[in-house]
C-alpha cells in the first residue's frame, strides 16, 4: 500500500465530493477508509450513532477475506461488495488500490443509484487524491 498525504484541502474536498454525490442523493452515511479499517473521511446523518472506528475495522477486514475468496475461485479480487439488511443495506467499493467506500442506505434508496453514483465518485476521489501524491 502506498502512502496516502492526507492534507485539509483534500480531505474537505473529498467530503463536499461525498456530500453532493450521495448524501443528496439520500444515502444514509459514507465512510472513505483505508485499507488497514482506518477512517479517512465520514459523512451523513448517522455519524453519530455509529461506531465508525468498529465499523471501519470490520469493513476492511470484511474486504480482505472477501479478496481472499476471489482468488481462491480464480478472480483477481471483487471490486464490489453489498450486504441487504431488513431496513439497510451496505455497499462496499474499492477505491484505487488503497482506499474502501462504505456506503450504508435505506430502501428509499434503488442498490442501481448507490452502484451509479459510487462509480462516479469513485474517479473524483481517484483523481484528488492522486494530485497530492
Amino acid at each position: 500500500m502506498a502512502d496516502l498525504v492526507l492534507t485539509t484541502s483534500v480531505l474537505e474536498e473529498t467530503k463536499i465530493q461525498i456530500e453532493n454525490v450521495l448524501i443528496q442523493a439520500g444515502v444514509n452515511t459514507v465512510l472513505l477508509i483505508d485499507e488497514a479499517g482506518n477512517v479517512v473521511a465520514a459523512c451523513g446523518h448517522k455519524t453519530c450513532d455509529l461506531d465508525m472506528t468498529s465499523l471501519a475495522a470490520l469493513a476492511a477486514a470484511n474486504f480482505g477475506a472477501t479478496s481472499q475468496i476471489a482468488k481462491l475461485i480464480g478472480e483477481d479480487d471483487f471490486s464490489l461488495l453489498f450486504h441487504k439488511g431488513k431496513k439497510d443495506s451496505v455497499h462496499f467499493a474499492r477505491i484505487s488500490t488503497d482506499l474502501i467506500l462504505v456506503t450504508i442506505f435505506g430502501e428509499s434508496v434503488s442498490l442501481g443509484l448507490v452502484r451509479l453514483r459510487v462509480a462516479q465518485l469513485a474517479k473524483t476521489i481517484e483523481k484528488t487524491f492522486g494530485q497530492n501524491n
